[in-house]
């Protein structure tokens, strides 16, 4: 079990991880992170592997937004997601955070030259411009991650997201989630987009 100095088990989460642990699998286990900032009201919720067997090949990579997942797969675990919670508590303090985020940008960076075919790091590359409300280059980097893994459902319903949040490009939008509901055809967030396009492109039509 690893958690991070700002983070958190949550009380009712112990007995859970008790009866995973004694399952004994060769498994990492996705636990549900609930992001806290003093300047918001709602967690941001996430995913991450924090359970995993005590496995000398099983290694961290990334010099920032460390990951496991990779390593516990190509050791021939598995992973699962679970309802144990984590909680994460962050600086509110917003020229702090946004200084991280240039410097996080410069490591990913550095990184994905280093060795271009982690395209894991270009989804961290991402969510650091999107933080910073660099809408243009999280978008750029979104395209960029849909031409490195075209068979990746989440990764075109992302990028519709951006096209019609950021861009109001609906056109693109609907292609992108038609895309991850071909790829994934129970995808009932990205039905739920489509839906809402029909919406507005019917309004737009009305005289």
């Amino acid at each position: 079990m690893v958690l991070d100095a700002d983070e958190t088990l949550a009380p009712e989460s112990a007995p859970k991880i008790e009866k995973l642990v004694a399952l004994g699998e060769n498994a990492g286990y996705f636990l549900e992170r609930h992001n806290h900032s003093s300047d918001s009201e709602n967690p941001v919720t996430d995913y991450v592997v924090r359970l995993f067997p005590n496995r000398p090949d099983y290694r961290y990579r990334g010099r920032v937004h460390e990951i496991i997942d990779r390593s516990i797969l190509s050791g021939g675990g598995r992973l699962h997601k679970t309802d144990i919670r984590i909680d994460h508590s962050f600086s509110s303090n917003r020229e702090a955070r946004r200084r991280k985020n240039h410097w996080y940008i410069e490591i990913l960076k550095e990184e994905i030259a280093a060795d271009p075919t982690d395209d894991s790091r270009l989804d961290f590359l991402a969510a650091e411009y999107h933080q910073l409300e660099m809408f243009d280059e999280a978008i750029e980097i979104a395209e960029r991650i849909v031409r490195v893994r075209p068979l990746d459902a989440r990764a075109h319903y992302l990028l519709g997201v951006y096209h019609l949040l950021y861009k109001s490009d609906l056109a693109r939008a609907r292609a992108d989630f038609n895309q991850a509901l071909k790829l994934s055809p129970h995808y009932p967030e990205a039905a739920s987009f489509l839906k809402q396009i029909d919406q507005r492109e019917r309004a737009g039509s009305l005289p």
